[in-house]
Parts: structure tokens; C-alpha cells; sequence
């Protein structure tokens, strides 16, 4: 099922969910993956160090490579936002240009992610995908916001909910100040906006 979400007028960028692309079983496979999350993430990408700051941006992350365990992941995910693009922001893509970040966000450090935007070192990232893996009983703060003109926009914490939106629309997460909060993260790479 897929939604779009223009809250306040046709001048605001859209951003656009899916529901149930994902099984419970599956959910819970990625969020174990999410939960086993090691690397400390960092800010800045490449040309600035790539460094952790936790200032701006406090979780832990893995990498999910395409291999064949996860091969499905990959080509539900694809298929979702290939129907999302078509229908709502028709850019030019070619697909997930780098391996999708599992991130798990802990109380024990308040995990956010201060405003920013999704730019890539290597690749032209076009659209942004955050897949909800936790129930929203599991944590408390931890909400994926995207800036509009006007104001933040919360996006409703639900499980398996695939939020897209365009990479250079501002977003953060807020602190979880209770339980944790895992996601997968991801990006669909063009050829550079003209």
C-alpha cells in the first residue's frame, strides 16, 4: 500500500511510504541484523573524514551486502521504489548505488541523528529510504522527521513502514530516550541532477 504525503501544499517537496512489503518473520530477521549493530557511526562522509561526531549523530551500524541471504531484501526494496518513483517523483535512476546501512539507535547514548541531508561521496544519491524495523512500543523519541517549508513533519512510527523521500530534503532523528530504535537505511543512486 503507498501513500503520498503532501501536507500543505504542492510547493513542498513530497514524501511517499509503502506498508507491508515485509513479512513479521522477515522484520524480524533485519532487526536481529539491525540489533547486532557494531560500528560507530560517523558523519561527513569521505571528503570531510568520515568521522564519528557525537555532537550530530550517535548509533551503531552494519552493512548489508547483496549475497544470496539477502538477495530478497534487496529486490523487495527495489521493487518498492521503482513503483514509488514512477508514481510520485519520476527521476531518472539506476539503482542502490552503495550496501544499505542496518543502524540501531540506544538510550543508553540517546541515538539520533541531527538535520541533514543525504549526500553521497561516490554516487549521485536521488531518492532516501528508511525502513522501520522496531514496534513503535519498543522506544521512546527516536522520531524520523523530514523539514518542510513550513514545519517538521513526524513520520508515524509504524513497523515496516518504508518512508522515500528525496535525498536533499533535511531529516533527523530525535534522541530515543527509552528503548531502541533499529531502521534500514538506503539510497537510490542517478545520474546527476541537470
Amino acid at each position: 500500500m503507498q501513500h503520498l504525503v503532501t501536507p500543505y501544499s504542492k510547493a513542498i517537496e513530497p514524501f511517499a511510504w509503502w506498508e507491508n512489503a515485509f513479512t513479521e518473520e522477515q522484520l524480524e530477521w533485519l532487526q536481529n541484523k539491525a540489533k547486532e549493530a557494531t560500528i560507530s557511526a560517523t558523519v561527513g562522509g569521505k571528503l570531510q573524514g568520515n568521522l564519528p561526531n557525537p555532537d550530530v549523530r550517535r548509533a551503531e551500524l552494519n552493512w548489508m551486502y547483496k549475497d544470496k541471504e539477502s538477495k530478497w531484501v534487496f529486490e523487495t526494496l527495489s521493487s518498492v521504489v521503482s513503483s514509488l518513483n514512477a508514481e510520485f517523483f519520476g527521476f531518472d535512476l539506476l539503482g542502490f548505488g552503495e550496501a544499505f546501512q542496518l543502524t540501531n539507535y540506544h538510550e543508553d547514548n540517546q541515538g539520533m541523528y541531527r538535520w541533514h541531508q543525504d549526500f553521497g561521496a561516490n554516487v549521485s544519491r536521488k531518492l532516501s529510504l528508511v525502513l522501520q524495523l522496531s514496534e513503535p512500543e519498543e522506544y521512546e523519541g527516536g522520531e524520523l522527521q523530514i523539514l518542510t517549508s513550513v514545519d517538521p513533519i513526524s513520520i508515524k512510527k509504524q513497523r515496516g513502514l518504508i518512508t522515500v523521500f528525496p535525498s536533499w530534503i533535511l531529516h533527523q532523528v530525535t534522541p530515543v530516550v527509552k528503548g531502541n530504535r533499529q531502521t534500514l537505511v538506503t539510497w537510490v543512486a542517478g545520474p546527476a541532477f541537470r
